[in-house]
Protein backbone atom coordinates (compact mmCIF):
# COMPACT_ATOMS: atom_id res chain seq x y z
CA UNK A 1 0.00 0.00 0.00
CA UNK A 2 1.07 3.56 -0.68
CA UNK A 3 0.35 6.00 2.14
CA UNK A 4 0.56 9.70 1.28
CA UNK A 5 0.79 11.69 4.49
CA UNK A 6 0.47 15.49 4.63
CA UNK A 7 2.18 16.02 1.28
CA UNK A 8 2.68 19.68 0.38
CA UNK A 9 4.49 21.21 -2.56
CA UNK A 10 5.27 24.79 -3.52
CA UNK A 11 7.00 26.43 -6.45
CA UNK A 12 8.32 29.61 -4.95
CA UNK A 13 5.40 31.47 -3.41
CA UNK A 14 2.83 29.33 -5.25
CA UNK A 15 1.31 26.53 -3.16
CA UNK A 16 0.45 23.64 -5.52
CA UNK A 17 -0.30 20.84 -3.04
CA UNK A 18 -1.65 21.43 0.45
CA UNK A 19 -1.39 18.65 3.09
CA UNK A 20 -2.58 15.78 0.90
CA UNK A 21 -3.64 12.61 2.72
CA UNK A 22 -4.59 9.58 0.63
CA UNK A 23 -3.79 5.87 0.34
CA UNK A 24 -3.70 3.45 -2.59
CA UNK A 25 -3.99 -0.32 -2.15
CA UNK A 26 -2.92 -3.19 -4.43
CA UNK A 27 -5.68 -4.57 -6.63
CA UNK A 28 -7.56 -1.27 -6.68
CA UNK A 29 -7.78 1.38 -9.37
CA UNK A 30 -7.79 4.92 -8.01
CA UNK A 31 -8.77 7.89 -10.14
CA UNK A 32 -7.78 11.48 -9.44
CA UNK A 33 -9.86 14.26 -11.01
CA UNK A 34 -9.74 18.03 -10.98
CA UNK A 35 -9.54 21.06 -13.22
CA UNK A 36 -6.35 21.90 -15.09
CA UNK A 37 -3.90 23.31 -12.56
CA UNK A 38 -5.49 21.54 -9.59
CA UNK A 39 -2.21 19.74 -8.86
CA UNK A 40 -2.79 16.26 -10.33
CA UNK A 41 0.46 16.03 -12.28
CA UNK A 42 2.46 17.48 -9.38
CA UNK A 43 0.94 14.93 -7.00
CA UNK A 44 1.79 12.10 -9.41
CA UNK A 45 5.35 13.37 -9.79
CA UNK A 46 5.80 13.49 -6.02
CA UNK A 47 4.52 9.93 -5.58
CA UNK A 48 6.79 8.73 -8.39
CA UNK A 49 9.80 10.29 -6.66
CA UNK A 50 10.40 12.88 -9.36
CA UNK A 51 9.71 15.94 -7.20
CA UNK A 52 10.87 17.03 -3.76
CA UNK A 53 8.05 17.66 -1.28
CA UNK A 54 7.14 18.21 2.35
CA UNK A 55 5.45 15.34 4.16
CA UNK A 56 5.90 11.60 3.84
CA UNK A 57 5.10 8.87 1.32
CA UNK A 58 5.39 5.30 2.59
CA UNK A 59 5.43 2.15 0.50
CA UNK A 60 6.23 -1.21 2.12
CA UNK A 61 9.39 0.22 3.69
CA UNK A 62 11.22 0.23 0.33
CA UNK A 63 12.06 2.87 -2.24
CA UNK A 64 8.99 3.58 -4.30
CA UNK A 65 11.07 4.99 -7.14
CA UNK A 66 12.40 1.54 -8.04
CA UNK A 67 8.92 0.00 -8.20
CA UNK A 68 6.89 2.62 -10.05
CA UNK A 69 6.09 3.13 -13.71
CA UNK A 70 5.02 6.71 -14.41
CA UNK A 71 3.24 7.63 -17.65
CA UNK A 72 3.29 11.43 -18.09
CA UNK A 73 0.61 13.27 -20.04
CA UNK A 74 3.08 14.20 -22.78
CA UNK A 75 6.06 11.81 -22.82
CA UNK A 76 9.37 13.16 -24.12
CA UNK A 77 12.24 11.15 -25.58
CA UNK A 78 15.93 11.62 -26.14
CA UNK A 79 16.90 12.92 -29.56
CA UNK A 80 17.91 10.27 -32.11
CA UNK A 81 16.68 7.28 -30.12
CA UNK A 82 14.48 4.75 -31.88
CA UNK A 83 11.41 3.18 -30.34
CA UNK A 84 13.25 -0.10 -29.97
CA UNK A 85 16.26 1.56 -28.35
CA UNK A 86 13.96 3.30 -25.89
CA UNK A 87 12.30 0.03 -24.88
CA UNK A 88 15.72 -1.56 -24.50
CA UNK A 89 16.85 1.33 -22.32
CA UNK A 90 13.92 1.16 -19.91
CA UNK A 91 14.15 -2.64 -19.69
CA UNK A 92 17.86 -2.42 -18.89
CA UNK A 93 17.04 0.08 -16.14
CA UNK A 94 14.96 -2.60 -14.37
CA UNK A 95 17.28 -5.49 -15.36
CA UNK A 96 14.57 -7.04 -17.53
CA UNK A 97 16.19 -9.27 -20.15
CA UNK A 98 14.43 -8.51 -23.43
CA UNK A 99 16.09 -7.78 -26.77
CA UNK A 100 13.43 -8.55 -29.37
CA UNK A 101 10.22 -6.57 -28.93
CA UNK A 102 8.16 -7.91 -31.84
CA UNK A 103 5.71 -9.82 -29.66
CA UNK A 104 5.54 -7.05 -27.05
CA UNK A 105 4.83 -4.35 -29.67
CA UNK A 106 1.08 -4.63 -29.09
CA UNK A 107 0.36 -1.14 -30.48
CA UNK A 108 2.18 -1.89 -33.76
CA UNK A 109 4.58 1.01 -33.36
CA UNK A 110 7.37 1.66 -35.91
CA UNK A 111 10.13 0.70 -33.50
CA UNK A 112 12.94 1.33 -36.00
CA UNK A 113 11.84 4.97 -36.32
CA UNK A 114 13.09 7.80 -34.10
CA UNK A 115 10.67 8.22 -31.19
CA UNK A 116 10.81 12.02 -31.43
CA UNK A 117 9.11 11.75 -34.84
CA UNK A 118 6.13 9.85 -33.42
CA UNK A 119 2.70 11.43 -33.15
CA UNK A 120 1.42 12.41 -29.70
CA UNK A 121 -0.61 9.22 -29.41
CA UNK A 122 2.26 7.02 -30.58
CA UNK A 123 4.62 8.57 -28.01
CA UNK A 124 2.14 7.83 -25.26
CA UNK A 125 1.78 4.21 -26.41
CA UNK A 126 5.56 3.77 -26.57
CA UNK A 127 6.01 5.15 -23.04
CA UNK A 128 3.18 2.95 -21.75
CA UNK A 129 4.71 -0.13 -23.38
CA UNK A 130 8.00 0.71 -21.69
CA UNK A 131 6.65 0.86 -18.15
CA UNK A 132 4.63 -2.31 -18.72
CA UNK A 133 7.70 -4.24 -19.84
CA UNK A 134 9.55 -3.11 -16.71
CA UNK A 135 7.25 -5.30 -14.59
CA UNK A 136 6.58 -2.54 -12.09
CA UNK A 137 4.38 -2.97 -9.02
CA UNK A 138 2.93 0.56 -9.17
CA UNK A 139 1.51 2.34 -12.22
CA UNK A 140 0.80 6.06 -12.19
CA UNK A 141 -0.94 7.02 -15.41
CA UNK A 142 -1.50 10.71 -16.14
CA UNK A 143 -4.25 10.98 -18.76
CA UNK A 144 -3.52 7.55 -20.35
CA UNK A 145 -6.59 7.72 -22.62
CA UNK A 146 -5.99 11.23 -23.93
CA UNK A 147 -4.64 11.62 -27.47
CA UNK A 148 -4.84 7.98 -28.55
CA UNK A 149 -7.19 6.34 -31.05
CA UNK A 150 -10.37 4.50 -30.05
CA UNK A 151 -8.90 1.02 -30.57
CA UNK A 152 -5.92 1.87 -28.38
CA UNK A 153 -8.24 3.30 -25.73
CA UNK A 154 -9.99 -0.06 -25.54
CA UNK A 155 -6.62 -1.82 -25.26
CA UNK A 156 -5.41 0.53 -22.53
CA UNK A 157 -8.62 -0.01 -20.59
CA UNK A 158 -8.10 -3.77 -20.77
CA UNK A 159 -4.46 -3.37 -19.72
CA UNK A 160 -5.54 -1.39 -16.65
CA UNK A 161 -8.02 -4.12 -15.74
CA UNK A 162 -5.30 -6.76 -16.19
CA UNK A 163 -3.02 -4.81 -13.85
CA UNK A 164 -5.80 -4.78 -11.28
CA UNK A 165 -6.19 -8.55 -11.58
CA UNK A 166 -2.42 -8.89 -11.03
CA UNK A 167 -2.83 -6.99 -7.74
CA UNK A 168 -0.86 -3.95 -8.92
CA UNK A 169 -1.38 -0.46 -7.54
CA UNK A 170 -2.91 1.71 -10.28
CA UNK A 171 -3.51 5.46 -9.99
CA UNK A 172 -4.75 7.40 -13.01
CA UNK A 173 -6.27 10.69 -14.07
CA UNK A 174 -8.81 11.43 -16.77
CA UNK A 175 -11.16 14.22 -17.76
CA UNK A 176 -13.66 11.69 -19.12
CA UNK A 177 -16.11 10.59 -16.42
CA UNK A 178 -17.43 7.66 -18.45
CA UNK A 179 -13.91 6.23 -18.52
CA UNK A 180 -13.52 6.73 -14.77
CA UNK A 181 -16.86 5.01 -14.12
CA UNK A 182 -15.74 2.07 -16.21
CA UNK A 183 -12.27 1.59 -14.75
CA UNK A 184 -11.93 3.02 -11.25
CA UNK A 185 -12.84 1.62 -7.83
CA UNK A 186 -12.23 4.91 -6.00
CA UNK A 187 -12.24 8.54 -7.08
CA UNK A 188 -10.47 11.50 -5.44
CA UNK A 189 -11.45 15.09 -6.21
CA UNK A 190 -8.44 17.41 -6.16
CA UNK A 191 -9.22 21.11 -6.05
CA UNK A 192 -6.71 23.93 -5.62
CA UNK A 193 -4.11 21.53 -4.25
CA UNK A 194 -6.35 19.74 -1.73
CA UNK A 195 -8.33 16.52 -1.93
CA UNK A 196 -11.79 17.70 -0.96
CA UNK A 197 -13.64 14.43 -1.51
CA UNK A 198 -12.83 10.72 -1.87
CA UNK A 199 -15.59 8.26 -2.77
CA UNK A 200 -16.09 4.68 -3.88
CA UNK A 201 -17.73 3.64 -7.14
CA UNK A 202 -21.26 4.03 -5.81
CA UNK A 203 -20.79 7.79 -5.30
CA UNK A 204 -18.83 8.86 -8.40
CA UNK A 205 -21.83 10.89 -9.54
CA UNK A 206 -21.51 13.17 -6.50
CA UNK A 207 -18.06 14.31 -7.63
CA UNK A 208 -19.29 14.89 -11.17
CA UNK A 209 -22.15 17.00 -9.80
CA UNK A 210 -19.76 18.93 -7.56
CA UNK A 211 -17.52 19.75 -10.51
CA UNK A 212 -20.47 20.81 -12.67
CA UNK A 213 -21.83 23.07 -9.93
CA UNK A 214 -18.52 24.86 -9.33
CA UNK A 215 -19.40 27.87 -11.46
CA UNK A 216 -19.47 26.11 -14.84
CA UNK A 217 -22.96 27.32 -15.77
CA UNK A 218 -22.05 30.93 -14.93
CA UNK A 219 -18.96 30.77 -17.11
CA UNK A 220 -20.96 29.43 -20.05
CA UNK A 221 -23.68 32.03 -19.51
CA UNK A 222 -20.98 34.72 -19.86
CA UNK A 223 -20.62 33.73 -23.52
CA UNK A 224 -24.21 34.92 -24.10
CA UNK A 225 -24.79 32.13 -26.60
CA UNK A 226 -27.74 32.73 -28.95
Amino acid sequence: MISVNLISKSYGAKQVLNAINVSFKPGEINGVVGENGAGKTTLFSCIAGLEAYKGQIDYNQVSIKSRVGFLPTNPHFLSKITGKEYLQLVCNARKVKLTDFKEQNIFDLPLQQYAETYSTGMKKKLALTGILLQRNDIFILDEPFNGVDIHSNIMINQIVMRLKALNKIVVLSSHIFSTLHETCDYLHYLKQGSIIKSVDKTAFDTIEKDMKSSGIDARIDALNLK
